[in-house]
């Protein structure tokens, strides 16, 4: 994994998330019960929630796994962007499931960011999005505060995504 360009390589697996970085947090309610977190985990960990939301994904395998490379495009003809990334983990558990992966060179930012559904205790499935980044090139160190903003949206984007999906989960035929 040495393409990726930060150190801290897993810190959004455990935490606790490093310094000097931009930190993002974000958690959705998704749905409720077993069958509402595999539906969940399937579009986290097969790439459907990205595209869905407006993402092209290119990837190396069909379900994220430690070093698969994934290439992220956003935006719209001249304004996409794309961010070239690695799976740097991948959890597969009964209550648990999600990857993150970290930025390689060309990417517009530093650090890692990971994508989660859990079961909780009481039966509801949570969403979570968790990252560390700072800009790397220079359009992002340009955009200065509107990075976090645009982050902070995505994923927002992202769990209302994810949420929509498990719904027409549930009304699909068996």
């Amino acid at each position: 994994m040495s393409a990726l360009t930060y150190p801290e390589v897993g810190a959004t697996r455990l935490g606790p998330l490093p310094d000097g970085y931009h930190h993002l947090h974000h958690r959705t309610r998704v749905g409720r019960g077993r069958a509402d977190l595999e539906t969940a985990g399937a579009a986290v960990t097969g790439w459907r929630m990205h595209r869905t939301s407006g993402a092209r994904v290119r990837a190396s395998a069909a379900r994220a796994g430690a070093g698969v490379s994934v290439r992220v495009s956003l935006g719209v003809g001249p304004f996409r962007f794309t961010a070239p990334c690695r799976v740097v983990w991948a959890d597969y558990e009964d209550d648990r499931i999600g990857f993150a992966y970290g930025t390689e060179v060309r990417h517009p930012e530093r650090g890692e960011e990971s994508f989660v559904v859990e079961l909780a205790d009481d039966g509801t499935v949570w969403f979570t999005v968790m990252a560390f980044s700072r800009p790397a090139a220079w359009y992002s160190r340009l955009a200065g505060p509107v990075v976090p903003v645009l982050q902070r949206w995505y994923a927002r984007r992202l769990g209302t995504t994810l949420r929509r999906i498990v719904t027409e989960g549930r009304n699909e035929p068996v």
